[in-house]
């Protein structure tokens, strides 16, 4: 069996087994999932949004939009895990205050987390702040010049998210097929590959093309160890790659989600009100994406992001197993790829 653990300069950069890394995910990145993928040799990462925006009434509340939340769940990381994990800060227009955003940071500065994964729009200001305290700056990117101004700036690795990834693609529409070649033949610094991803086929393929590693968000939903109802786990078994669509597209703000009643009902309410986001807010509040995920596991009743790679989850496995299933596929695909592909069929 060939050696599962990788040196790369993302491996190195993260001090971690396999280039691997759990995307940030909203109601999902909380510090259970984040600890096994750390654990299991990848890297995890905590979603700070979903702490930080805290309502008023739960406690703790410290500060704009709770960012003491943030930090209990970073200690709570920390003890279940004595590896490096990272956390999730994304820097949504729509949220304004720039006040939550000073918090989060000087939670992340003050707590040591090793890893930020950032996403959003640009914020030079905050990547300084971290840089300044050491740690390692991932951005997320959806194209080429984005990531082009990133790496200027002094980010130390972009993750590539193509067209295929649940979540926000950008509004480019271009997929990782070529987004990843001209990556590789564009950047400096490192990058992953991200969107649609869930097998080491498609991190082989994406090495190919100059990638150090792989991003995964869907994928990590399907997990033994992820913190959501098992009828969402089930959907993602179930459902094929055609089970995603776009809402969100007059916006400017597109989403891939997973395909339901309720987000063809978005897109039934924005073809008619094109740009007029208060005719669907009801049914977009994340307060319904919460329950879908912790309480009730109706699947059916709310708006939540998923990605293309739903088509090739058929079960839900540990973290570990995960990895180690992604790292043998991974080895078996290049190794193949060095001889040629599979032989041809004999007449």
């Amino acid at each position: 069996m060939p050696e599962m653990s990788m040196r790369n300069r993302i491996t190195e950069m993260c001090k971690i087994e396999y280039p691997i890394i759990q995307g940030g995910m909203h109601y999902v990145g909380y510090a259970e999932l984040a600890a096994a993928v750390s654990n299991a040799g990848g890297l995890g990462i905590v979603t700070s949004l979903t702490l930080a925006l805290t309502p008023a009434e739960e406690a703790p509340h410290v500060g704009f939009g709770g960012a003491e939340k943030l930090r209990k769940e970073i200690q709570k990381c920390k003890s279940l895990t004595s590896k490096p994990f990272g956390v999730n800060v994304t820097k949504l227009p729509m949220l304004g205050a720039s006040d939550m955003f000073d918090d989060i940071v000087t939670v992340l500065v003050e707590e040591k987390v090793p890893v930020v994964e950032t996403a959003g729009s640009p914020m030079p200001a905050e990547w300084k702040a971290f840089k300044d305290a050491g740690l390692v700056v991932i951005h997320k990117c959806t194209s080429i010049r984005h990531a082009l101004r990133a790496q200027k700036a002094g980010v130390d690795a972009i993750s590539m998210d193509g067209f295929d990834c649940g979540g926000h693609p950008g509004e480019d529409d271009v997929g990782n097929w070529v987004l990843l070649a001209k990556a590789g033949r564009t950047l400096d610094i490192p990058f992953l590959a991200s969107g649609g991803v869930g097998c080491g086929e498609q991190m082989a393929a994406a090495f190919a093309m100059g990638a150090e590693g792989i991003n995964m968000g869907t994928r990590f939903m399907a997990t033994v160890e992820a913190p959501i109802h098992p009828n969402v786990k089930r959907a993602l078994v179930d459902t094929d790659e055609t089970g995603t669509h776009h809402v969100y597209r007059s916006f400017k703000n597109t989403e891939r989600v997973f395909r339901n009643s309720t987000t063809e009902k978005v897109n039934e309410l924005e073809a008619q009100h094109p740009g007029d986001f208060s005719k669907v807010a009801h049914l977009a509040r994340g307060v319904n994406y919460k329950k879908s995920f912790q309480e009730t596991g109706d699947v059916d009743s709310s708006v939540w992001s998923c990605g293309q790679s739903i088509g090739l989850i058929n079960d839900v496995p540990t973290c570990q197993q995960l990895l180690q299933n992604i790292m043998a596929e991974f080895h078996t695909a290049a190794a193949r790829v060095s001889t040629g592909g599979r032989p041809a069929a004999k007449l």
